[in-house]
């Protein structure tokens, strides 16, 4: 099953799509990372998936079931904003009793065993937290909610480094405990390569990339050549091209090596493929049964 989809979504405010024709597929239990340069719709997509915008165009699925703003919706997902809206003159411990009066089935020992985990004292008001005692706050409320559904929009952004480890780490060790699916929006690739595995990347508010990481990284590799390697390859399987007079760099989509002598390949990191998807914005690869070119994935 699908924890959640999207079915020609759409966005527009005035004149402006922010999101459209967006649709998508993230299977349950995964930890998705949502990437795409600033711009590109994730936060959209994120307040359209929990409700908090109506869609010009589509439908959202949660589990198989169309997501409105009746009560047993909202109950299935959990979210956290970029800017993590919490009451500043609240505690902590007056925050957990807001997120049980806000939510019916919310868990206060989880979310309060969390807080402790975290090393964040109940009685400290909000407004002297740090930035990553904020999120990791915010984060224990989110997970008390116990939705099957967890959407995070950018939650380190204003964190530092071993902020960004420790918030990373801590919802790691929640998600296995509840076996959520998460989907974790970001435009720094780096922060998700270790504990995301499955990739959702917007490009003008479209649906650009999206599939299992190491699928994903399978399919593709970077080859080096002469300069002349351009020419000779596959038209339509080239995502982003280097070249200089003596030497050409490609990133390919499948297993491409014509054997010739001085050609060398190598493996694709998933930045490499990111940024090269970026860069290029008509190229598109789509997981199964989306393709409808050929059986590498092109789509472009």
């Amino acid at each position: 099953m699908n924890a959640l989809e999207t079915t020609g979504l759409g966005r527009r405010f005035g004149r402006t799509w922010a999101l459209r024709d967006c649709t998508l597929a993230v299977p349950a239990g995964r930890v998705a990372a949502l990437v795409g340069s600033n711009g590109a719709g994730k936060t959209t997509l994120l307040h359209l998936a929990v409700g908090l915008l109506k869609p010009t165009h589509g439908q959202v699925r949660v589990n198989g079931a169309v997501f409105g703003r009746r009560g047993e919706d909202l109950a299935r997902v959990a979210f956290v904003a970029q800017d993590k809206p919490l009451f500043a003159s609240f505690t902590v411990e007056e925050m957990l009793r807001f997120g049980r009066a806000a939510n019916p089935r919310f868990d206060t020992a989880l979310a309060r065993t969390r807080v402790r985990t975290y090393d964040i004292p109940l009685d400290r008001k909000v407004r002297r937290l740090s930035g990553g005692q904020r999120t990791l706050l915010a984060l224990a409320l989110a997970l008390g909610k116990r939705a099957d559904l967890l959407l995070l929009d950018e939650p380190l952004a204003d964190l530092d480094p071993l902020a960004r480890r420790e918030v990373m780490g801590a919802l790691m060790s929640a998600v296995a405990e509840s076996g959520a699916t998460v989907v974790l929006s970001s435009h720094v690739v780096a922060d998700l390569a270790d504990t995301c595995d499955y990739l959702v990347l917007l490009g003008r508010g479209r649906v650009q990339m999206s599939g299992d990481f190491d699928e994903l990284t399978d399919s593709h590799c970077v080859l080096t050549g002469p300069a002349d390697l351009a020419d000779r390859l596959a038209h339509g399987t080239v995502v982003q091209l280097t070249r200089t007079t003596r030497q050409t760099t490609a990133l390919v989509r499948g297993a491409h090596h014509d054997g010739a002598p001085g050609v060398s390949s190598r493996a694709a990191s998933l930045e490499e493929l990111v940024l090269a998807y970026m860069h290029n914005q008509e190229a598109t690869v789509l997981p199964r049964p989306s393709l409808v070119e050929t059986d590498r994935g092109s789509a472009a």
